[in-house]
């Protein structure tokens, strides 16, 4: 058997058939520097497996749930690191070393600055906003690119599955184990949520919704509160 590579990611996917393939050809470089590709789907209506098969290093089937799908994805993966990568984000140039650098300093886990791509001219204040508090708090968000040690991983018990705030939560587990890496290094995620759903309101939403988290509020009644908004 072949050693394992050093880093393993993976990419949880719902109805991304537009998209995905795009995601992946980006990180064929990687692919091929020995970087673990793993698209874990749950339960497209679209195509998105069957463009994501001939570039990832494996597709798999997962129930519907990023938690559940991410964590379907660590069971699955061969790498000492792991990096959870939503479809519609990019790395920057270098990631795998800067992760690779950060962990060396003794981090367990880390994450990315957030560049947020479109159009609507909050989207800079937002990312902005997002990186700042996201350094103040230790929490991290999943457009961020969480990355962590497959012991910080197993330390934490994998993502909670929860319909929503399980990025939030996971971070909360992490900051037991060490302080985050918070790279200054941008990965780029779409802006699609706020230009869809309106900037000041989503914005209002997702503020809404973490302060009632904050309060102990149930996931699943913060779910949803989240479909029916959005």
């Amino acid at each position: 058997m072949s050693p394992p590579p050093r880093l393993s990611i993976v990419l949880p996917t719902l109805n991304e058939a537009a998209i995905i393939e795009a995601t992946l050809t980006r990180l064929q470089a990687m692919k091929a520097a020995g970087v673990e590709l793993l698209v874990v789907d749950g339960g497209s209506r679209d195509e998105t497996p069957a463009r994501a098969r001939p570039l990832a290093t494996r597709v798999i089937a997962s129930a519907p749930g990023r938690a559940r799908q991410m964590n379907a994805g660590a069971a699955e993966a061969r790498g000492r690191t792991l990096l959870f990568l939503h479809a519609d984000t990019d790395l920057p140039p270098g990631a795998e070393a800067a992760i690779a650098a950060a962990l060396a300093e003794g981090h367990a886990w880390g994450r990315f600055d957030v560049r947020l791509a479109g159009h609507h001219p909050l989207l800079p204040v937002i990312a902005f906003a997002m990186n700042r508090r996201s350094r103040w708090t230790g929490i991290a968000t999943g457009d961020q690119g969480l990355f962590m040690t497959r012991a910080a991983f197993d330390a934490a018990g994998g993502f909670p599955v929860q319909p929503l705030m399980e990025d939030i939560e996971m971070s909360r587990r992490l900051k037991r184990v060490s302080r985050p890496a918070c790279l200054h290094a941008r990965v780029t995620t779409s802006g699609r949520r706020w230009e869809r759903g309106g900037a000041w309101r989503t914005i209002l939403l997702m503020w809404r919704l973490r302060w009632r988290y904050w309060r102990g509020a149930s996931p699943d009644d913060l779910a949803r509160a989240y479909r029916h908004v959005r």
